[in-house]
């Protein structure tokens, strides 16, 4: 069983930046993909963005050039630097781990991010 804590979320304003943590604990981290996603009021929730055990990155086409993920093993942490942020990123960011070939599928339990004036 792997547990995901979120943490990095806030209130900023357009145009700002905010990084998104996520500690892993219980599995072997780096055999994971590290995912986040976010879920607006009223929306479905949506993939932001994917980094596998390779370190291969997959963005949503709204956060290319704004976005980065990145993981760091040593520490089993998954990170998103988020920049120049608009205010249709607001949500809930959800940090998710996934074993390929497996049905291991993990959550956190989410962090907001609000960017308004």
């Amino acid at each position: 069983q792997v547990q995901l804590v979120e943490s990095g979320g806030g209130l900023v304003q357009p145009g700002g930046s905010l990084r998104l943590s996520c500690a892993a604990s219980g599995g072997i981290f780096s055999i994971y993909t590290m995912g986040w996603y976010r879920q607006a009021p009223g929306k479905q929730r949506e993939l932001v963005a994917t980094i596998t055990p390779g370190s291969y990155t997959n963005y949503a086409d709204s956060v290319k050039g704004r976005f980065t993920i990145s993981r760091d093993n040593a520490k089993n942490t998954v990170y998103l630097q988020m920049n120049t942020l608009k205010p249709e990123d607001t949500a809930v960011y959800y940090c998710n781990a996934k074993l390929g070939g497996t049905r291991a599928d993990y959550w956190g339990q989410g962090t907001q991010v609000t960017v308004s004036s």
